[in-house]
């Protein structure tokens, strides 16, 4: 017990001396004008030497194809309305049935149309009438102004005789007088006739202007009456069928869908970051359930520029040739992307993180001069599951990357593989 005491009076008496030595120099260092910078001496050692680097060899991923659904529909999808009102008399067709374009499929109530085709053909004969009244009359006229002329004629000769008589004493004065107002009321009957054939002239015209008025609304009835007829604007298949007989029609009312399946379309959607699977013209292996043995080969015609406003996926259009119209509409779809597995790899998502301000660059071991060095690397980053990511370009398998690092890397810089980087 005595030398226990002893020893903890020693530890605190050594404790207490090693004390007033430091509190010594610091204030003979005050004294002496020189203070003491408490900021250097916290400042951490700095890191010598090459940054240490673990690295993996890029490998190329299992499967970089997808799956995606959709749906068959008629390349070609067309509503046959009708363009006349009227009652529904007979309806030919049904789902399924095949259609020939310009075949007649449906057929409305056309006694009113009828009609209409009737009146605008008694106007037309009303109209023609009053041409050729008026064309009559335009004849008489003409034949009465050939008798002014005549009648001037004969009143200039007589004023021109009876002038040299009265000239001569033959006559009386009066009596040549009476001649030349004679011929002065000749003229004014032959110019009066002439006026009147330029009135009747145009009433001609205005009544020829009727006839080819009537005439157009004639041909219109007459394009009415053939809508009674609703045909089939391309041959396909019945999709729907929307109205039944008896119903009641009106203008630009649907009676039946028709679908056009000699081609097929099917729709997908694909996110953004999965666009570069498809290009247009590519062709792609598409499945149906309805057909489980068989596997059909489509093009792609359409990728959409514009995404959905909810799900932020782009539509992209794929046609199917379909001969003998063996595919249905509405049928599930399923597409394969065609990826290529030797220029796809995964890698952690720490390999994104060694170079600062930027997520898709990568840092790729390289030697120089026999030392290992990192070179920067710009890829395009796929999908992000579970802490990997998908590199679709800039890795390709094979290359030894940069997984993580001691420190933030620099194009160029020199590294130091650690002792548990791959390659």
């Amino acid at each position: 017990m005595v030398v226990q005491r002893l020893r903890a009076a020693r530890g605190v008496f050594g404790r207490s001396s090693k004390l007033l030595v430091m509190t010594g120099i610091a204030i003979a260092t005050v004294a002496c004008g020189k203070p003491v910078e408490p900021a250097a001496q916290a400042q951490p050692e700095q890191q010598e030497g090459p940054a240490v680097v673990d690295t993996a060899v890029a490998a190329a991923g299992e499967d970089s194809s997808r799956v995606y659904t959709g749906t068959t529909s008629p390349a070609r999808e067309v509503s046959l309305r009708s363009q006349a009102e009227g009652r529904l008399l007979s309806l030919a067709r049904d789902v399924g049935d095949t259609v020939q374009q310009g075949q007649v499929i449906a057929t409305i109530d056309n006694v009113l149309l009828q009609t209409a085709v009737g009146e605008a053909q008694a106007e037309l004969a009303a109209r023609q009438f009053e041409v050729a009244q008026a064309e009559a009359e335009l004849a008489d006229i003409r034949t009465s102004i050939e008798d002014a002329r005549v009648r001037l004629q004969q009143a200039s000769n007589d004023a021109q005789r009876l002038a040299t008589l009265a000239s001569q004493g033959a006559i009386s004065t009066q009596a040549a007088e009476q001649a030349q107002t004679t011929l002065s009321t000749s003229e004014q009957a032959l110019a009066s006739s002439q006026e009147q054939v330029r009135t009747r002239q145009q009433a001609v015209a205005a009544a020829q202007q009727r006839v080819e008025a009537q005439r157009s609304i004639l041909r219109e009835a007459q394009k009415r009456l053939s809508f009674a007829n609703l045909t089939a604007s391309l041959s396909g298949v019945v999709l729907e069928r929307v109205a039944e007989p008896g119903d009641l029609i009106l203008p630009g009312e649907a009676v039946l869908t028709l679908g056009d399946l000699s081609e097929v379309l099917v729709v997908i959607q694909v996110a953004d970051s999965n666009l570069s699977e498809f290009s247009v013209g590519q062709s792609v292996e598409i499945a149906l359930d309805a057909f489980p043995d068989d596997t059909f080969t489509g093009r792609v015609t359409r990728i959409s520029p514009v995404a959905d406003s909810t799900s932020r996926l782009l539509p992209i259009e794929i046609t199917v040739a379909n001969p003998g119209n063996r595919i249905s509409s509405g049928l599930l779809a399923r597409v394969n992307s065609t990826g290529n597995e030797s220029d796809v790899v995964v890698v952690p998502e720490s390999a994104l993180e060694t170079a600062e301000n930027s997520d898709n660059q990568i840092f790729v071991v390289t030697e120089a001069e026999g030392d290992p060095v990192v070179e920067s690397r710009s890829v395009q980053v796929g999908d992000r599951a579970d802490g990997q990511v998908t590199i679709l370009s800039g890795l390709t398998p094979g290359e030894q990357y940069v997984v993580r690092s001691s420190q933030p890397l620099e194009a160029g810089q020199a590294v130091e593989l650690s002792l548990t980087s791959e390659g």
